[in-house]
């Protein structure tokens, strides 16, 4: 009897370990991804007033967000999120999540900003997994190759030269790594043909 009292006593406080080490994990889990989601937007955040001119916008930015749904000219298989910067109550531009795919080392989340006159004013890449010292030179914290997107349209460059040099265009590549320039240029510009192609509706938001 005493074996068996001894038993239910311990799986009893087997059970209760159990439970507190599940809650603990919970509330880490839970607080990494919050911690995690707050660096995103603290990143995103800093970016917009990189690759946006405050003489576009007197409104905040983050707060008006939209949806948009999924776009093979975004790279997007899911809704995303765009960031309208206002004049005035006017929309006078746009930040663009969109996504480059076919980088090296898989996909690259971008933010590009176009004017509602279509100019480009900036780009970030905000996460991408590329190869140090290679791919990964289009983050501004590695190079200022990304800069070369700032306040260019169609018609300058023309649009068919929106692309690497080693495809004809305009835009420099790395020595050794083309493939990740390449997927960016491409997403700027597919991203810069959304937005025109949906500007009159994007412009009423």
């Amino acid at each position: 009897m005493n074996l068996i009292a001894s038993i239910r006593k311990n799986s009893i406080g087997l059970g209760i370990f159990a439970i507190v080490t599940a809650g603990l994990i919970a509330v880490t889990h839970q607080t990494t991804k919050q911690q995690i989601d707050s660096n995103i937007v603290a990143a995103q955040l800093a970016a917009f007033t990189e690759i946006l001119p405050a003489s576009y916008f007197n409104n905040e930015l983050y707060s008006s967000r939209i949806e948009l749904a999924a776009d093979p000219l975004l790279g997007t298989e899911a809704p995303s999120k765009a960031y309208v910067g206002r004049l005035d109550d006017a929309v006078s531009a746009i930040i663009f999540e969109t996504v480059a795919t076919g980088g090296y080392n898989g996909d690259l989340l971008l933010l590009v900003a176009i004017t509602k006159d279509s100019v480009v004013t900036g780009v970030r890449i905000i996460s991408h997994k590329e190869t140090p010292g290679l791919g990964d030179k289009v983050d501004i914290k590695k190079s200022d190759w990304v800069r070369s997107f700032e306040n260019v349209f169609f018609g300058q460059p023309a649009k068919a030269q929106w692309a690497v040099k080693k495809d004809g265009g305009e835009f420099d590549q790395f020595t050794g790594a083309t493939i990740t320039p390449r997927a960016v240029v491409r997403a700027v510009k597919n991203t810069l043909t959304y937005f025109e192609t949906n500007k009159d509706v994007l412009l009423q938001q």
